[in-house]
């Protein structure tokens, strides 16, 4: 069976976008209170390849994956690939120096798992980050594009998820070090939580008022900026033609509103970096309140994104540019 790859980058996921930073902020949390309770600290280079079962998927795999990409190996005794494919991956967790974490699932031990994963054949090769599944590949795969992948994977990690990985220690203790304990709660919990159950109904303006009740009590707080940008973007294009929305915006290339309108599809449909182009060529060709109209509708697009993410970097140049 030939390897079956996935691209990470391309579309963006609104409600993943949003659990990334949600993750990302939990993450945070809970290697502070580890640091603050003395925990956290370097693991032995044994503790980069588990075996793990479903009795303790949640710990080392879930609650690992706040703290590092986990690499998971679907393989069975039989697999004559699998042992092909697990000593690759298995020298390769110590090489990448606590960049991410390999857990080995035996597939015959652990059909839950395997089902929960919908894995259709082994060897195959997911990650984890942040708590959400992601297929790697399936079938035997060369060195070469094992490492573009595992690449892939700790770049977007990091820069989407802030997981920078584990300190590792030669000397220290396999065992000793645990997976960060969860993140205490918040004092907005059960308000963002209100705002997430109103998006999963659909109840945009739900969702809006949600989120800037949250923003009342703490400008600041960035999982609730990330949601309204989100539920705001949603709400403008419910009920929207998308084939009328895209024919004002190609007979009418000048006009800010159809460019405005049509860049909202864009993002909603994951075309992330025509969005972002439509509407600094719309900052192009305007000036005064209809130019500082398009600027503000992309500096939310931004919001809906995530500052982390390098499309965003790559767009904020362009702006600056456009603008000066």
């Amino acid at each position: 069976m030939q390897p079956r790859n996935m691209s990470m980058s391309g579309v963006v996921d609104l409600a993943a976008v949003k659990a990334a930073q949600e993750a990302k902020a939990k993450a945070e949390q809970a290697r502070a209170e580890a640091a603050r309770q003395g925990g956290g600290g370097a693991v032995s280079p044994a503790d980069l390849v588990l075996d793990v079962d479903e009795a303790g998927f949640e710990r080392d795999v879930l609650q690992r994956s706040t703290e590092v990409p986990v690499v998971i190996d679907f393989w069975a005794e039989w697999c004559q690939p699998c042992k092909q494919l697990s000593p690759v991956l298995e020298r390769l967790a110590v090489e990448y120096n606590g960049r991410f974490v390999l857990a080995k699932i035996d597939v015959d031990a652990n059909q839950m798992l395997m089902q929960q994963f919908g894995v259709q054949g082994i060897p195959a090769v997911f990650a984890v980050v942040a708590g959400q599944a992601l297929p790697l590949f399936q079938g035997a795969a060369g060195e070469a594009q094992i490492r573009g992948t595992l690449d892939q994977l700790v770049t977007v990690a990091e820069q989407r998820f802030g997981l920078t990985g584990l300190a590792v220690d030669p000397e220290a203790d396999p065992g000793a070090a645990q997976p960060a304990p969860a993140a205490p709660a918040g004092p907005y919990d059960a308000l963002l939580e209100a705002a997430v159950q109103a998006l999963d109904a659909g109840d945009f303006g739900g969702a809006v008022q949600a989120y800037k009740n949250v923003l009342s009590d703490d400008p600041g707080n960035t999982e609730a900026k990330l949601g309204l940008a989100q539920a705001e973007l949603l709400q403008r294009v419910q009920g929207a033609d998308p084939a009328r929305v895209r024919k004002e915006a190609a007979d009418r290339p000048a006009d800010p509103q159809a460019q405005i309108a049509a860049a909202d599809l864009d993002l909603v449909g994951g075309h992330v970096e025509d969005a972002f182009g439509r509407l600094i060529d719309t900052v192009q060709r305007t000036a005064g309140d209809e130019r500082e109209s398009v600027r503000l509708r992309l500096l939310e697009l931004f919001e809906v994104v995530g500052a982390d993410d390098p499309r965003v970097a790559a767009a904020r140049r362009a702006l600056a540019r456009a603008l000066f």
